[in-house]
C-alpha cells in the first residue's frame, strides 16, 4: 500500500523496506526538476528530517522522511536522468529506499484518497 505525507512525499512498504519518493502533485508543482541531491547510503533519520534536496527551475526543496529509518538504497540512476522524477515521480523517480522503519509512523501519513483531498482542497 502507498500512503502519503502532508509534505508531499509517497512511501511504499514492502517486506519491511520501505521507498520513498515526492508526490507527482508536488513534481508538477516543483516544475521541471533539474537536479537532486540523494541522500548517502548508511544515513538514519527520524521522520519528519529532511532526506534530501531537489532543485527545480523554480526553488530548491527539501524531502522529508515521510517515517524513520535507515537508507539502505539510493536511486543512482537519478544522477544522470532527473528528468524521472518530473515523468514517473512515483514510480522511476523513486529516491530511497529505507530499512528498519517504524510501521507504527504509518499512522501519521494518509491514504492515496485521503491525500487527493488534501491536494484538492489547496491544504496541500
Amino acid at each position: 500500500m502507498k500512503l502519503f505525507s502532508e509534505d508531499h512525499q509517497w512511501v511504499e512498504i514492502e517486506n519491511g523496506v520501505a521507498t520513498i519518493g515526492i508526490t507527482a502533485y508536488a513534481a508538477e508543482e516543483l516544475g521541471e526538476i533539474t537536479f537532486v541531491e540523494l541522500p548517502d547510503d548508511g544515513l538514519v533519520v527520524s521522520q519528519g528530517d529532511v532526506l534530501c534536496v531537489v532543485e527545480s527551475v523554480k526553488a530548491a526543496s527539501d524531502v522529508f522522511a515521510p517515517l524513520g529509518g535507515t537508507v539502505t538504497e539510493v536511486n543512482r540512476k537519478l544522477e544522470k536522468s532527473v528528468e524521472h522524477i518530473n515523468s514517473s515521480p512515483e514510480r522511476l523517480g523513486w529516491i530511497c529506499r529505507l530499512e528498519e522503519v517504524d510501521e507504527s509512523e504509518m499512522d501519521n501519513l494518509m491514504t492515496e484518497a485521503q491525500y487527493d483531498g488534501y491536494t484538492e482542497t489547496g491544504d496541500g
